[in-house]
């Protein structure tokens, strides 16, 4: 028996270090003793690790403390997929988008705080356009749009890219890097050196455009872990890594050193020596339920010759909000006397204060239930605003609610609106300035209208019930707001009733009234296996009222009989919107052979953007433009 509990442990410490699904209840202490939380969060800062041995007795006593759980019996369980992880994952970020509100002739990202920019798969900047695929750069010459071709197309060895962002003549290129020297390798014959070996690791190439057809690398930054967020402020770059690191090794070998490694060149220069974060550098959360370091590397395009400021976190979240003055994250806890139950989840919020390159602990402060995405935080005139759901909506015994709450500057909550649509889970929330909006979803689709303008004194005006949910919502204008989701349908069989998804679904929702929000217009599109990447990926949607551009990829399918649903469409589609006559479809754009008849990854369109007056739909295989004539 007691082989098999061995067996078990292993198999869930595995599982933990390479997925990092599993959490689990742990207050970090010193190797001096215990740490005060009260202390740290009144301005003390978060502890220090100072040597390695303390960073060592760490990890030792969290080994030592899950044998004894074993050994008395307790389990180890594992969060439902419908926790706030499952939706981090799919979400990879209240304000106005800067999509809607570029005064340039051409796109940008849709993004959640107007001013803080996120990183993306495409990027323009009115003349070219920039793409992250298939483990290359491609530079893409757009105008004349009768000639677009393709300028520069760099392949990578070791490296693959996939998000960037864009900054006059500079463009910021993110990915995951991994070579054979990052394993542990000997010094001497039969010896090897006392490291963790590394197997994952983010890059960032920074290039001088200038000459789009001829980039030239200005700075490269290695940071071990695997990329979790990067934001963008003017000429400042704020990037998160985690690493979950193998620290049973220490078992083993007592000296391993642990510590997230990094390297940063300037120059085309490449360097294979990896340095080791120092000890003074990395601190912890006393109460985090993670295991991982997170990472914050900050740097300024405008000096890319100097090296980035580097600080590590041990136990860090799943979420990411900031602001032009502060970052949060959010860090999921869990409470039963060692057991970890899904439903029995808080989340602690961290605040960090920026300035500049100085990214700096501030204080934190906690909620119960956990969060659904970027979207659940907000910040306006220094209040932190958060919605969360306590418990699962699958758990009969004790339902489900919603809360929001408002927290002050100091991270203690204020006020709260609690104990909303029991039984249900929040599947989207949009904070727009005194107002925010949150939708639940069990069989139906509830919209609650919340007026914040009292930070003290927070309160629902109106709830909307309605057939379907959206997975995002937009602000269209101050009156009205865009909901993208599913439709949904309930149907009855031998085992009862169930409701099932019905085609993605557009809503126009006219909040004039406050407390009597209307879905003003609908649109549903295709049957029940059609989805779009912006049911999870707000970066897919293209939005600009001026131009009447409400554009998103999507794959659709139709219903031919009963439970069977046939391929039918597979591209981008455009609709206008307009308050009163709802939505029109200007147009189709897709790069599939007419007739074919499934889905293609290489024709599959994942970004609409616009220069001047022109669409152009951007595809792992190809780039197109079509003329905006309405």
């Amino acid at each position: 028996m007691q082989k098999r509990a061995l067996i078990f442990f292993l198999i869930i410490v595995a599982m933990s270090a390479v997925f990092g699904f599993i959490y689990y209840k742990y207050d970090f202490t010193s190797a001096t003793g215990s740490v005060n939380r009260s202390n740290w969060d009144k301005g003390n800062g978060l502890p220090t690790v100072g040597s390695k041995k303390e960073l060592n007795k760490l990890f030792q006593d969290r080994l030592e403390k899950r044998e004894k759980q074993m050994g008395s019996g307790i389990a180890f369980e594992t969060a439902e997929d419908s926790s706030a992880g499952a939706e981090a994952e799919r979400s990879a970020d209240s304000s106005k988008s800067e999509g809607d509100s570029s005064s340039s002739g051409h796109s940008d990202t849709n993004v959640q705080v107007e001013g803080v920019d996120e990183a993306d798969i495409v990027k323009t900047d009115g003349e070219y356009i920039y793409q992250a695929i298939d483990g290359k750069l491609n530079i893409t010459k757009a105008t004349p749009v009768d000639s677009i071709e393709i300028i520069t197309e760099i392949n990578y060895q070791d490296f693959s890219p996939y998000q960037m962002f864009l900054d006059g003549n500079q463009l910021v290129l993110i990915g995951h890097y991994w070579k054979e020297t990052f394993a542990p390798h000997s010094t001497k014959e039969g010896t090897r050196d006392l490291i963790m070996p590394m197997y994952d690791a983010t890059r960032v190439i920074v290039y001088d455009i200038s000459d789009a057809a001829n980039p030239k690398v200005q700075k490269t930054l290695t940071l071990e872990g695997g990329y979790f967020s990067s934001r963008k402020i003017d000429e400042k770059v704020y990037l998160i890594v985690n690493q979950y690191p193998n620290y049973w090794m220490i078992e083993e070998n007592p000296d391993v050193d642990l510590r997230p490694r990094l390297s940063d060149t300037t120059g085309e220069e490449e360097s294979e020596d990896m340095k080791r974060i120092a000890y003074s550098d990395i601190h912890y959360f006393p109460e985090s339920s993670e295991d991982n370091f997170m990472t914050i590397a900050s740097f300024d395009l405008s000096k890319p010759d100097q090296d980035a400021t580097v600080l590590s976190y041990i136990g860090s979240g799943q979420q990411v909000y900031m602001s032009k003055e502060n970052l949060y994250v959010a860090v999921p806890t869990y409470n039963q006397n060692g057991r970890m139950m899904p439903a029995d989840v808080n989340t602690d919020i961290y605040k960090f204060s920026v300035n500049g390159l100085d990214v700096q602990f501030a204080s934190s402060g906690s909620i119960p239930g956990y969060l659904l995405n970027q979207f659940s935080m907000d910040e306006y005139n220094g209040y932190f605003r958060v919605a969360a759901t306590d418990g699962q909506a699958w758990d009969e015994t004790s339902p489900s609610r919603n809360n929001l709450f408002i927290m002050d500057g100091s991270m203690k909550v204020i006020s709260s609106v609690e104990d909303l649509a029991r039984g249900e889970r929040i599947y989207s929330v949009r904070f727009m300035g005194e107002k925010a909006y949150v939708v639940t979803f069990k069989e139906v689709d509830p919209l609650f209208v919340f007026d914040l303008s009292d930070p003290n004194a927070p309160k629902v005006l109106g709830e909307l019930k309605i057939p379907g949910f959206s997975n995002y919502l937009h602000p269209y204008d101050d009156n009205h707001l865009i909901g993208f989701g599913q439709n949904t349908k309930i149907e009855k069989d031998q085992f009862g009733t169930r409701v099932v998804t019905d085609g993605v679904k557009i809503s126009l929702f006219d909040v004039s009234d406050p407390a009597n929000p209307i879905e003003k217009h609908t649109e549903v599109i295709g049957g029940q296996a059609t989805y779009s990447p912006l049911n999870y990926d707000h970066k897919a949607l293209l939005f600009n009222k001026e131009k009447d551009i409400f554009a998103f990829p999507i794959v659709m399918y139709r219903e031919k009989e009963k439970h069977d649903y046939r391929f039918e469409f597979e591209g981008a589609l455009v609709y206008g919107i307009d308050p009163e006559k709802g939505f029109t479809l200007h147009t189709k754009m897709t790069h599939q052979e007419q007739g074919t008849p499934y889905e293609d990854w290489e024709n599959t369109i994942q970004r609409v953007l616009y220069i001047d007056d022109h669409l152009y739909a951007v595809s792992p295989k190809k780039i197109t433009a079509t003329e905006i004539t309405w």
